[in-house]
Order: C-alpha cells, then structure tokens, then sequence
C-alpha cells in the first residue's frame, strides 16, 4: 500500500502541473482574443457616426447631400458668430456656412484630422456637383509636431501604463496589502513624478507641443495618472489580487481602444458609450481640450476623472483606517498595538522602504521609456526617400520634391509603374503624357502616403499652372471594413502581446524559467493562437478577404512563436527580469519601429534603421505584404523571423536539457496582470 501511494504522489504531482500549464496558456489566450477583438472592433472602421456639426444661413442642398450618407448629427445656429463660437470650444467637428453667393466649408483639423479627411473632400464634391462655390476655413489647426493629431493618443499611453503600473508594484512591495492608509498619497506622490516625466519627455525633450503648453497640460497628467492609480489600488483592496488583471482588463484592454484619439465620433456607437464611462476617453478629451481649445469644455472629463480618483481614495482610506478602527471599537477596546519585541527591526523597515523605491522607481522608467519611443516615433510623421515612380517627364514633378522626399524610379509606361505597385515597390507614380498628368497612389500600402501625395502634387501643379489627376490603384482593394488599412497593424499587438505572455505565464505555473517540453508548449500555443486570432480578425470582424485565411494563420503563429522562444531565453537567463526586457525589445522598440499603416518612409532615422533587426517590423510585412501584395516584398521579413525562430528554437532546447534549474517565485496573476495591458496601445 505504502508502494502504492508513492507510486501514486508523482503521477497526481505530474496531473496537477499539466493542468496549471492548460490554465495558464488557456488564460493568456483569452486575453489574446479579448485585446483582439477589442483593438480591431473599435478602430477598424473610423467613419463618421452621428458627428456633431453646425450649420447656420438658410438650407443648403450640399449640406442635406452630404448629411444623408455621412453620419452628421447637424446643429442649426443662428449665425456665423456662434458657430465659430462652438467650433473654437471644440464642440463641433466641422460646419457650414450658406451666404448668399457663396458658402464657407469651417473644418476643425484638432478635432480630429481623419474626419477632416473625411468631410471635405465630400463638402467639396458635393458642392462642385451642385454648381455652389465654396472655400474652405480651418479652425483649430494642427500643429507642424502634431500634423495629423497624434500626439494626443500618444500621451496617453504613458500615462495610462503609469498609473497602472504604480497600483500595481506597489501592491507587490506592500507584500499583497492592498489597502494600507499611506497607499493613496504614495499613488498621488508617484503619480505627480510621472507626469512630470512625462510632461518633460514630450513637450521640452521631444518637442510634441509647445513650451506654452508645458504647465496646463502637467495638472491634467497628473489627475490622469492619479485616477488610473487609485482607481486600481481600490479594486485591488476590494478583489485582492484579480483586482489588478480586472483594472487592466477595464481600463487599458477595453478602455484604451474606444478613448477616441483619433475622433470619439468615428467610434462605433456601443465602442463609444463604453468609453464614456471609463478614464481612458475623458482624459484623451481632457488633453486634446487643454492643446487645441484654451480649455474649453472640459467638465466632463474632469469631473469624471475627479470622481474615479476620489472613489479610489475612499475605498483605500475605508480599508486601510476607518475599517480597521471599527473592527477594533466593535470589540471594546483601542485597537491593538504591536508588542515591542514584535515590532519591525530598523534594517526591516528599510528593506521595505528601498522595495517601495525600487518598485517605483521602474514603474517610472516604464512609463518614461513609452512617452520616449512612442512619441518620437509617431508624433510627426514626415515621408523620407518614399519610393515613387514616374513615367514621362513634368515640372510639378521638380515641383513637388521641394515640399517631400522622394526616392524616384524612371519608368517606360505606365504598365510598368503598375507591376512596381503589384510589388510593393512604389507608395505612387507620375505619369504624364501629352501634357497631362495624372498621380496614381496606392491606398493598401500606406493610410498616410495617398492623402500626402496628393496634398503635395496638387500643390505643386498649381505653382506651376498645371493640372493634376489622382487616382487610386490596389492590386488588392482593401477590405470594405478596413478602408485604410489599420487592421494589420492593430492586429500585431495582440500576438506580441500573446508571445511574451504565454512564456510568462508558463514560467508563473511552473515556477521555472524553462523546462524540458517549454519550447513545444510554446510551440503548440503559437499554433492555436494565431489560429484564434486569424478566426476573429478574418471571419468575425472581416478585416481582411476569406481568401487570405489560410495563409495568414501560419504566420500569426510564427510571430508569436518567435516572440515566445525570446521571452523564454531571456527569462531563462535573467528570470523575471526576462519579461521585461523582452517588453523593451518587443514592444518598447519594436512596435514603434514596425512602421504600421503609415508605412516605414514615414519613421524617423533611428526607427527606420532599427526595425530590420526585431520581429515586429518583418511580422508586420510579412502579414501585411501577404494579404494585399500576394506575398511580394516579403522574402526578408521571412527569412529574418524564421532566423529568428530557428535560433531561438535551438538555443532554448539546449537551456531546457540542462538539468539545474532554480525556481522562479513569480504569481500566476501577477503575472497576468503586468503581461497583458504593457503594449496595448490605445
């Protein structure tokens, strides 16, 4: 019997850790699809959908034309006054103005710059087709740091993984305590530090937006960063530990994708009514207010976000005095006090003490390193050598290159430059032939590149008083929910994410950094993750033809193979610490530097040059070429990644065979909570 039950303890140890890897993997799955889901869902399809807009003067047939199909909520207002009023407070994207003769089209580029790309080309043609002459206003003009209006999405993403990650890390170096009294000052200490770094980084050190800027905006960072950090830290307290996955599910995975830095109102409508009610969507409105519109119409945000700090400090104020004093009144007496022979030693408290800087301390760098990489990349996209063709010769063409750098291919004929685009090859082509000129530009390459072309062309052609004709060319039309081309790139955060996940949390169940089956564990979760993936983007969502299906599944799977064989390696060598570098590498630099919709022209040097060498970049081709290019342009991307795989495959085999092996004391949850919200990008 004693044989027997010996016998038994390994096989049911054996049993009881297949079914911790099962849960962890099945875990970082369900997040995977989650963030998925979410991303591609929201921003997708950024059309206008009941957008505020002003009209005054008497009834305008072009504004009833373009209403009718453009998702416009039209505000009469009795003159031309306070319609400007309101667009100067931000609270229209756009209006029209009829006046007798002639019409004036007011676009807020600070609104939102893709609904500006949205509403005047259709004012315009709408009112040309209508025989009434219209020029065109703009209110609120983007800046030359922030020309298409990024930088508003782009600072919330410090600020977001700031405030969580400080609830966080400091639960960790409290040692679980959700809720002691000085939790709520260290958050509000803390996050006053971060958003002076942040402030710092963005506006003197990168040059985001002005310096004038720099003293409104810092109170505005600090209540954002405040509301996430408290917010969470009473979640903590009222769940425990699932109280920080919780926060990151509701404030970064499902917060972060409706927040609307692009435009709330080309949100779908349900995406939009669940942002109203969490942190992320005020505080994008907040800042964009504070940059572009004196501060106007902020209330809400800021009564929101005041409401979710002060919420926050209750709960950690009720658990950690006014519960405990209660409890201890209730049963008679004062509350009890530690013996002094019980209480902490001087090295004890300063042990905790270093734990807790140390703890915020990375939190700032964290939050540091995103308002670094991510603004510098993004902020002020401006194309460099962007590979374009011509055929024939003409001066807009001379013309054009004075306002935008171009890497220029002679073509024969016009058939030619078309195989160059087939291939991925040119962003556009010139062809011009018996004194007209036509610019052909490839929607499926760059969201970016056809709007700037086109900008710069028509420019040109009147300095030099010709015309020019634009037309779009894809060998493959985008697909009709993604009409500019956003998908891929939303797509590659949640196998990024996916990758460096599931080897975490594999070395959370396990204890271990690695272990003999690791690298097939991994292997088999890259497969049903990128099939997971491949299922909800292409058959659920629609963002990219059924006919691509196949193909794109194996390689999701290879990104997030890749990904995971690093992640593991590095954890194996540096234990914990593994996870976040592979944050660094993956997300931190890799992402930025991918180059995404907008295409890699359009990334500074340091980027441009950096993203050859990590996964993102060449994943991001590999996919994106794939679906709309039959696969041209991708032999590099391939041959890198599968490099990659076949290195990293190899290495972590060996690591795995050796047989010490020190465990790894990492919480499964804890875990969780860090890996999945870390490159979630609003």
């Amino acid at each position: 019997m004693a044989r027997r039950l010996a016998a038994s303890a390994p096989a049911a140890e054996g049993r009881s850790g297949v079914l911790k890897i099962v849960a962890a993997l099945a875990v970082v799955l369900a997040a995977q699809a989650l963030l998925a889901l979410c991303l591609v869902s929201a921003q997708q399809l950024l059309v206008p959908r009941n957008m505020p807009f002003g009209v005054t003067g008497p009834p305008s047939p072009v504004v009833a034309a373009v209403a009718s199909r453009a998702g416009l909520d039209l505000t009469s207002y009795p003159n031309e006054s306070a319609v400007m009023d309101a667009a100067n407070q931000g609270e229209l994207y756009g209006a029209y103005l009829s006046e007798g003769s002639s019409d004036t089209l007011v676009v807020v580029p600070a609104k939102s710059f893709f609904a500006q790309t949205e509403l005047e080309p259709a004012f315009l043609a709408a009112a040309h087709k209508l025989g009434r002459p219209v020029t065109v206003q703009e209110v609120a003009p983007l800046t030359s740091e922030d020309p298409i209006g990024a930088v508003t999405s782009l600072l919330l993403l410090p600020l977001l993984i700031g405030g969580y990650l400080a609830a966080v890390l400091v639960f960790k170096a409290a040692h679980g305590v959700a809720a002691a009294p000085w939790r709520a000052a260290i958050l509000i200490g803390y996050a006053l530090v971060g958003a002076l770094l942040t402030d710092l980084i963005a506006g003197p050190g990168i040059g985001a937006y002005s310096s004038s800027h720099f003293w409104p905006l810092l109170p505005c960072f600090w209540l954002i960063t405040s509301a996430v950090a408290l917010a969470a830290a009473a979640v903590q307290a009222l769940v425990g530990k699932l109280g920080t996955l919780l926060v990151a599910m509701l404030f970064i995975v499902i917060g972060g994708p409706p927040a609307g830095g692009l435009g709330t109102y080309l949100l779908p409508v349900y995406w939009r009514n669940i942002g109203v009610l969490l942190p992320p969507q005020s505080a994008v409105t907040l800042v964009n207010h504070v940059l572009y519109f004196d501060g106007n119409d902020i209330s809400t945000p800021l009564v929101v976000l005041f409401l979710y700090a002060a919420a926050g400090t209750a709960v950690i104020a009720w658990f950690g005095r006014i519960r405990p004093a209660g409890r201890a009144n209730t049963a008679g007496g004062p509350e009890p006090q530690t013996p002094p022979g019980d209480a902490p030693s001087t090295p004890g408290r300063r042990r905790a003490v270093i734990g807790m800087l140390v703890a915020l301390g990375i939190c700032a760098v964290m939050q540091s390193l995103f308002a670094t990489t991510y603004m510098s990349a993004g902020h002020a996209p401006k194309a460099s050598n962007l590979p374009f063709g011509v055929v024939g010769s003409s001066p807009v063409l001379a013309a054009a290159e004075k306002n935008i750098s171009l890497k220029v291919t002679q073509y024969p004929n016009e058939a030619a430059a078309k195989t160059a685009m087939d291939e991925a090859r040119v962003y556009g082509a010139l062809v011009s032939s018996g004194g007209t000129n036509t610019l052909i530009v490839v929607p499926s390459l760059s969201d970016l590149a056809p709007l700037d072309l086109a900008v710069r062309f028509e420019e040109a052609a009147r300095a030099t008083g010709q015309k020019v004709k634009v037309r779009q060319y894809a060998p493959h039309p985008l697909a009709a929910k993604d009409p500019f081309g956003l998908v891929q790139a939303l797509m590659l955060v949640p196998l990024l994410i996916g990758g460096y996940m599931s080897s975490t949390l594999l070395m959370a169940a396990t204890g271990r950094a690695a272990g003999r089956w690791r690298a097939a564990q991994l292997a088999g979760f890259a497969v049903i993750s990128g099939l997971v993936i491949d299922l909800i983007v292409c058959y659920w969502l629609e963002g990219f033809p059924s006919s691509k299906f196949w193909i794109v599944w194996p390689i999701c799977s290879l990104i997030v193979a890749v990904v995971a064989f690093v992640a593991a390696i590095l954890q194996k060598l540096l234990g914990p610490i593994g996870t976040l570098v592979t944050i660094v590498a993956m997300i931190l630099l890799g992402n930025p530097s991918s180059g995404g919709a907008s295409g890699v022209p359009y990334l500074p040097a340091f980027w441009r040059d950096l993203g050859p060498y990590l996964p993102p970049r060449n994943g991001y081709i590999l996919l994106h070429h794939t679906i709309y290019f039959d696969g041209h342009g991708t032999s590099q991307a391939l041959i890198n990644l599968l490099i990659y795989l076949g290195v990293a495959a190899a290495v972590l085999i060996v690591l795995d065979l050796r047989r010490t092996e020190a465990k790894v004391p990492t919480d499964a949850t804890e875990a969780a909570a860090v890996s999945v919200p870390i490159g979630a990008v609003p």
